[in-house]
C-alpha cells in the first residue's frame, strides 16, 4: 500500500511516500525560515501563502524521488491539525482534492500523533504502552500511549512551549529565527553552571510544563546587566538557559515512567533534535534502566512521513474523512 503524506501545519511545507507501515521512499521538506527570519518569527499568512506556492512542487518531488506517480497513490494522509488554520487549509484542502480526483481515501491527523508515532519510522521501534514526550515551538506535552489509536494527556506546557520559548529568548539575545539551533549553537561555548535560572516544577508530582518563568528570568538578567553597564555573555546565558530547559523536559519524563509504572519512553517534536537535550535523556534513561527511543532528527521536526504512518494506522482501524471534515487549531488528543 502507498500512502502519500502531507504536512502544513505550521511553516514547513512536506510531503513524504510510505510503502506499507515501514518504508519511506521519499520525505520532502520545504523551510520557511528565510521567509520569517527578517521578523524573529512566523507570520502566519506568509506561511499559508508559500504553503499554496509549493505544496504542488513538493508533493511531485516525492513521488519523483519514490519513483512513482499520481496514480500509485492508495491513500492520501493529511495534517487536520493543530496549527496554524491557513497553513493548515492549504493542506488539507489540497489532500481533499487529489482523494476525489484520483478517487483514493484520505485520513485527517492530528499532528500530535504524528510526533508520538514518529519512532516507528526508524528500524528499532518501542512497544506498547510507553512514554511520549512531545516537546516543539508549538506545545510540550507527556503522553501515556497505549496504542496507535489510544493514548492519554499526563501534562502540558501551561503557557509557553519549550520551543516557543527558545525562539523567544533568541530573538530577545539578538541571535535571529529558528531559536534553537541559534541557541544551541552559542552554547557550545557557554558553562551551563554559570547562571542559575529558575527550572518551574509546579505542584508535587505535577507533570505540566511551564517556560515563562524561564523566558522571563533570562530577560531580567540581560536588564539588569544592561543597567549595570556590563556586557552580556551570550553563550553563558544561551548554556544555562539550554541546561534550564533539559533539566525539567528529563526529570518530568523520568517521572512520567515511574508514576505510570513503565519502563519505556519516546521522544519527538523539533526541541527533540537538540544535542544537548538527547544527551541528557540518554544519560539519565541509562542510570534508571529505562528504554529509550530517539527519532532521527529528520523524524523529529514536522514531516510528511510520520504523518502518512499516522494516518495509515487511522485507516487500518477503519478510520476515513470525509469532504465535510474541517480543520482545527487546538489539539484534543487524549483528553
Amino acid at each position: 500500500m502507498i500512502t502519500l503524506g502531507i504536512e502544513t501545519s505550521c511553516d514547513d511545507t512536506s510531503a513524504a511516500i510510505l510503502e506499507n507501515d515501514s518504508k519511506v521512499l521519499s520525505s520532502i521538506i520545504s523551510s520557511q525560515d528565510t521567509i520569517h527570519e527578517p521578523f524573529g518569527g512566523i507570520v502566519p499568512e506568509l506561511a499559508s501563502r508559500r504553503h499554496m506556492e509549493c505544496i504542488t512542487l513538493i508533493v511531485e518531488r516525492s513521488l519523483c524521488e519514490a519513483r512513482l506517480s499520481l496514480g500509485d497513490i492508495s491513500l492520501v494522509s493529511v495534517t487536520q491539525g493543530p496549527g496554524l488554520i491557513g497553513s493548515l487549509l492549504v493542506g488539507f484542502s489540497y489532500a481533499k482534492a487529489l482523494s476525489y480526483t484520483l478517487k483514493v481515501p484520505f485520513v485527517g491527523v492530528d499532528h500530535m500523533t504524528g510526533h508520538i508515532l514518529s519512532a516507528f519510522l526508524e528500524p528499532e521501534i518501542p512497544t506498547f504502552p510507553y512514554i511520549a514526550l512531545i516537546a516543539s515551538g508549538g506545545t510540550t506535552a507527556l503522553y501515556q500511549v497505549n496504542g496507535f489509536m489510544d493514548c492519554a494527556l499526563l501534562g502540558r506546557t501551561r503557557d509557553d512551549a519549550a520551543g516557543e520559548a527558545y525562539d523567544k529568548v533568541a530573538r530577545l539575545l539578538g541571535l535571529g529565527y529558528p531559536g534553537g539551533p541559534a541557541i544551541a549553537g552559542q552554547a557550545l561555548y557557554g558553562n551551563d553552571r554559570s547562571l542559575r535560572f529558575p527550572r518551574a516544577w509546579l505542584e508535587d508530582n505535577s507533570l505540566d510544563f511551564s517556560f515563562s518563568g524561564l523566558k522571563t528570568a533570562v530577560m531580567n538578567h540581560c536588564n539588569q546587566s544592561s543597567m549595570k553597564n556590563e556586557n552580556v555573555d551570550i553563550a553563558a546565558v544561551c548554556a544555562s538557559f539550554q541546561e534550564a530547559v533539559a533539566d525539567v523536559l528529563v526529570e518530568k519524563s523520568i517521572s512520567a515512567v515511574r508514576q505510570k509504572g513503565l519502563d519505556t519512553l519516546v521522544l519527538g517534536g523539533g526541541v527533540s533534535a537538540n544535542d544537548h537535550l538527547r544527551e541528557q535523556m540518554t544519560a539519565r534513561c541509562d542510570r534508571e534502566g529505562i528504554g529509550l527511543f530517539l527519532p532521527d532528527k529528520k523524524n523529529c521536526t514536522d514531516n510528511g512521513a510520520m504523518i502518512a504512518f499516522s494516518g495509515l494506522k487511522r485507516f487500518q482501524a477503519g478510520i476515513v474523512g470525509t469532504f465535510a471534515d474541517d480543520v482545527f487549531s487546538r489539539s484534543h488528543l487524549g483528553r
